[in-house]
């Protein structure tokens, strides 16, 4: 459990080892509670390219926060935010096809994120953390900001719902029936950015995504509306925390890439099952 005890040492005197257990099961709780409801629009609306772009974008902006002495959260926050803004108006200009766009966007915002990096020879930046996440060494500020963006990410969708099925279901008709179809796609790409923002220190900027998607690719399986593949979902993502996170304890893995597996074995026994709807 060498990675478990270094963990916990770089938390400090002042933590004990149950508050390191619970800060850690409730970020990852916190994170899986709004993935849920938002990986459902990602897999309905097949945004899995648009989650990787901006989730590498985030790389860019811890990157950037670093050099220019800024909190690491506001700049991943600003960096996506600013990237989904940016996405919208080159997508709505038609300049090129979108996965073009996000396949530019992502790669060169990664690439850019590693560069600034190594550029930062007087600053020392774990980058095995930024990639694959680094759950086991939350603290309670990081616990703040999480159920504080989860919270207002969970109040949009839940006020944005019917609109966001519609534009899903049938976009001309959603129109037709007054529906801001432009707006409300903005707004959850917003969404979208600000959860990968939130859940960066969870699973790191190469597996959010996963985090998104493979709840909710489980539990479309197994559920016959949409509210219930949203409730369904976020119960998978959770479970996948707890095994994950029990797996990163008592056989010391990596927290990240553990919840991403327990997902995916999640997803694996539900291929068992009859699909529904």
């Amino acid at each position: 459990m060498c990675q478990t005890m270094a963990a916990i040492i770089n938390m400090g005197k002042g933590a004990s080892m149950i508050d390191f257990l619970i800060y850690a099961l409730l970020a990852g709780l916190g994170v899986a509670l709004v993935a849920g409801p938002l990986g459902c629009f990602v897999v309905w609306r097949r945004m899995a390219y648009f989650g990787d772009t901006l989730a590498h974008s985030a790389l860019l902006g811890v990157s950037l926060g670093v050099l220019l002495n800024v909190d690491l959260g506001i700049a991943v926050t600003a960096v996506c935010l600013l990237m989904a803004l940016g996405l919208v108006a080159l997508d709505h200009q038609g300049v090129l096809a979108l996965d073009t766009l996000l396949g530019i966007l992502s790669h060169s915002s990664l690439a850019a994120g590693l560069v600034v990096i190594s550029l930062l020879s007087d600053v020392r930046v774990d980058l095995m953390s930024l990639l694959f996440g680094d759950l086991l060494s939350v603290t309670k500020a990081d616990l703040w900001v999480i159920y504080s963006g989860a919270g207002i990410a969970i109040l949009l969708l839940a006020t944005l719902w019917k609109s966001l099925i519609s534009i899903t279901v049938e976009p001309e008709l959603a129109a037709v029936e007054g529906v801001k179809v432009a707006r409300v796609r903005t707004a959850l790409m917003v969404i979208t950015a600000l959860v990968i923002a939130i859940a960066m220190k969870i699973v790191g900027v190469l597996l959010i995504t996963a985090l998104l998607i493979i709840p909710a690719a489980t539990a479309r399986r197994i559920s016959a509306t949409p509210e219930s593949m949203a409730m369904v979902a976020s119960l998978v993502a959770m479970l996948a925390v707890v095994f994950g996170l029990g797996a990163s304890w008592y056989i010391d893995t990596p927290a990240g890439p553990s919840i991403v597996i327990s997902a995916t074995l999640a997803f694996c026994l539900s291929l068992g099952l009859k699909q529904k709807g």
